[in-house]
């Protein structure tokens, strides 16, 4: 895979309040993006999250803005006045993550935008996959652009990894937060989307994806593992849940029936 790479040349806005802090800014090929912090938050996990979230949903069809890697030199920033911000892009310096702004999009509501049960079941379907806890009625992170279904923000995914404990149990779970999904109760045909989803995506592509994802970002504090073994963890996870897949899948449909 190749990632485009560029450089942050001016902080335009922060986008919403929250401890993550991502903001419009635009790069030196001026294209305005929607930034993502290594300073914030979770730090690079958050990160890696939204990365590999964002191109495995491209790989089983899913509209997704582009990611792209972006460099913050020492100087970028130094004229926000906002203190908290100007620390954050302090503690920022060096590679994050951008995805292409979608200039005009609206949000999209469940209650009532309409949504298919074939696109609704392969929407559980991933998020269980990733396990991605932030696509609530609350916060549903899809888009409506140009009239078409886009994701947004996977940085909440792969909850195992800030604990970063055993990594086969940890896709062998049934994932139970995929009872807040906000299109669970339309998603009727997961069956089918398991069947269709396993039949997109490859061992081959999830190790292409993960392989992807820069070394600056695997240079963990508090640990022994190299970049090539972080690889091989998250390698595992992916692996594993796909060939399991119907655990998750049939924990969703139990929670379907308890709603």
């Amino acid at each position: 895979m190749e990632i485009r790479r560029d450089q942050l040349t001016r902080y335009i806005a922060p986008l919403r309040e929250g401890g993550s802090l991502p903001a419009l800014a635009e790069a030196a090929d001026d294209i305005k993006y929607v930034v993502k912090f290594r300073g914030a938050g979770h730090g690079v996990k958050a990160l890696i999250a939204e990365f590999i979230g964002s191109e495995v949903a491209r790989a089983l069809g899913f509209r997704v803005p582009e990611v792209v890697f972006l460099e913050i030199d020492e100087n970028f920033g130094r004229t926000e006045g906002d203190e908290e911000i100007q620390d954050l892009l302090k503690s920022s310096r060096g590679l994050n993550l951008g995805l292409h702004f979608l200039s005009g999009a609206m949000t999209l509501d469940p209650c009532v935008n309409s949504i298919d049960a074939d696109t609704a079941s392969r929407l559980v379907w991933l998020d269980a996959f990733i396990t991605n806890v932030d696509r609530t009625v609350r916060n549903t992170n899809m888009l409506v652009w140009n009239r078409e279904l886009w994701l947004i923000d996977h940085g909440a995914a792969f909850v195992f990894h800030h604990s970063w404990g055993d990594p086969v149990k940890a896709a062998m779970s049934p994932f139970a937060y995929i009872k807040d999904h906000a299109l669970l109760s339309r998603a009727t045909k997961l069956p089918d989307a398991d069947k269709a989803m396993r039949q997109k995506i490859t061992p081959r592509t999830l190790c292409r994806i993960v392989d992807a994802v820069p070394d600056d970002w695997l240079q963990w504090e508090n640990t022994d593992l190299t970049p090539c073994a972080i690889r091989d963890v998250y390698k595992t996870f992916l692996t594993t849940r796909l060939a399991n897949s119907e655990i998750f899948v049939n924990a969703a449909i139990e929670a379907q029936k308890a709603k």
